[in-house]
């Protein structure tokens, strides 16, 4: 049974600062989960209404904007093409550079993601990388329980007492001889509601949550340490969603008496509309902006969901043949590289999601390779770091950068004079080396199913045919199969053309696989039956599903 709580008050107490504040009206915040260990120490009365006071100052603003990509996307595909803003060219033609970075964030070579799950945070932390993303979104889910007790994790992490102890009896710590990864959190994006929390009879906005209870219990703590309350925005469409998250960090500052300025925030260019609004983004955000990302699964995906009914100069081939070589992918990251570094923000590279495996050496071996070459890539063309998903990459991402880096904790100097990027590049998917098959087709399925039967269960990172998988990957996986099957796309290796009744025919192939190899008990006692509905919600079904998310919400507690 849900554990309803109702808040109504009109004066509330910062306990952990001591700082008052008087309020007029009367809010009603309503938590519909169930109790979580510690969670009293995160949802404490005053914490809950600062994220009330955020929810109704912004949650008007974000829902006008989350509506407005609608009829933008719609435009789009009536239409074929996107293209730079006329209204705002005096931003991209005049001279003017974001706040220069905090100590704690001037070299980012390495960074590592992964859930704010306490083991893995100690990992992450102990890794040697210069920053962990401390990832809300894709790779967790949105059960209560993770909602919560990543809040707890982060608490602790921030105030380095972080511990974990296995079942095995295996304690994890903080390492006290070497300098901990930098903390930026990454809140869940602006389109997910948060249904647990509900203010004035209303879902919360699931991004005001994680921002507001970081915040909240954190960034006195952080810039009392010298750093301060750093944070990776998602899934932006426009630079209109960066001037609502600016407003919000603005008043979080002042509502709190936290310096403005302290937070600092780096955007993932991770949607197709972002790549044509960079330098309005980082205008927004001048004076809390430390930088953009190349999130290139999520960025694919958001090609295909914007193009997926434009027609076939907009298919792309098998996801894993998409690299990041292709002109449409090479024009995305040079632009991206130009534009921070003329504005003096830094340019992050994108994930390698690489698990290495101990029994098979061979295959990390050649995987490893990979990952290097995809480093030395990025390094050389002007990143100022990359992402890894597992610690045992953190030496090979580090070793490159350094290679290129030298003593030097960045390369803003290099400003990438020689790129000019023009829409039709950004636009030239049908230039992409490769073609759809069976093989591809298969893959897309197989993930699929596997990864969204771990969500449903609760696991946002998961690790499949040794790579991190999340939510971005799983979202190209079933947008591709759902644009094959739209654009009579037959596939290059077995001649067949994609239909609903192939991919069934695959679906039933690997469960009676996966039902094989896991034995009958254990995958009856999984949620794969719910994962192949919802699959075939978001991958067959005749309307596109704007985020495969928001319907697996509606299966977990």
């Amino acid at each position: 049974m849900r554990k309803v709580l109702a808040i109504s008050y009109g004066e509330s107490y910062c306990s952990r600062y001591e700082t008052p504040t008087r309020r007029t009206d009367v809010t009603d915040i309503r938590i519909n989960g169930a109790p979580v260990e510690r969670g009293d120490e995160i949802l404490t009365p005053a914490a809950l209404d600062f994220v009330a006071d955020l929810q109704r100052r912004f949650g008007g603003t974000r829902d006008a904007l989350v509506a407005a990509r609608a009829e933008r996307r719609t435009e789009v595909a009536r239409t074929g093409r996107l293209d730079f803003l006329d209204a705002t060219r005096d931003i991209r033609e005049s001279d003017w550079t974001v706040a220069a970075a905090p100590e704690d964030l001037t070299d980012r070579r390495v960074e590592i993601t992964g859930p704010a799950e306490a083991k893995m945070a100690i990992n992450a932390l102990n890794s040697g990388a210069r920053v962990w993303l401390a990832d809300l979104e894709d790779a967790s889910t949105p059960h209560w329980a993770n909602v919560v007790s990543a809040q707890v994790t982060l608490a602790d992490a921030v105030r380095k007492k972080l511990t974990y102890s296995a079942p095995d009896g295996t304690a994890y710590r903080l390492r006290e001889d070497a300098r901990l990864a930098t903390i930026v959190m990454r809140p869940r994006g602006w389109h997910l509601p948060e249904r647990h929390v509900v203010v004035d009879g209303r879902p919360a906005v699931a991004a005001l949550v994680d921002f507001g209870l970081y915040f909240f219990h954190n960034a006195r703590e952080l810039t009392g340490r010298g750093g301060g309350p750093y944070f990776y925005l998602p899934k932006l469409e426009s630079h209109l969603e960066a001037r609502l998250w600016n407003d919000v960090f603005i008043h979080a500052q002042d509502a709190l008496g936290i310096p403005r300025g302290s937070v600092r925030a780096t955007v993932l260019i991770e949607t197709i509309p972002a790549a044509f609004e960079m330098d309005e983004i980082l205008y927004e955000l001048r004076e809390h902006a430390s930088g953009l990302n190349a999130g290139r699964w999520d960025y694919l995906f958001s090609v295909i969901k914007y193009f997926r009914d434009v027609g076939p100069d907009f298919v792309l081939p098998d996801r894993n043949g998409v690299g990041m070589t292709a002109p449409f992918m090479r024009a995305y990251t040079d632009l991206l590289v130009r534009t921070c570094h003329r504005r003096g923000a830094f340019a992050m590279g994108g994930m390698s999601a690489f698990i290495p495996s101990r029994r098979d050496p061979e295959l990390t071996e050649v995987a490893l390779a990979k990952v290097r070459a995809d480093k030395e890539r990025e390094a050389h063309g002007g990143f100022d770091g990359s992402w890894v998903a597992h610690p045992d990459l953190v030496p090979v991402c580090r070793e490159v950068f350094d290679g290129v880096l030298g003593e030097r904790p960045n390369q803003l100097d290099r400003t990438r004079d020689d790129v000019s990027v023009t829409a039709e590049q950004l636009l030239d998917v049908a230039s992409t080396p490769g073609e759809p098959t069976a093989e591809g087709l298969r893959g897309n399925v197989a993930v699929a199913l596997r990864y969204l039967e771990a969500w449903l269960r609760g696991s946002g990172a998961v690790a499949i045919f040794n790579l991190m998988e999340d939510a971005a990957t799983a979202e190209i996986a079933r947008s591709q199969i759902w644009q094959w099957l739209r654009n009579d796309v037959k596939l290059a290796d077995s001649g067949e053309l994609v239909t609903v009744d192939l991919v069934r025919r695959m679906e039933d192939e690997e469960l009676a696989s996966l039902r094989e190899s896991l034995g009958a008990e254990h995958f009856e006692a999984g949620r794969f039956g719910d994962a192949r509905a919802l699959f075939e919600r978001v991958a067959l079904s005749d309307d596109f599903v704007d985020f495969l998310t928001l319907p697996a919400y509606d299966l977990i507690d």
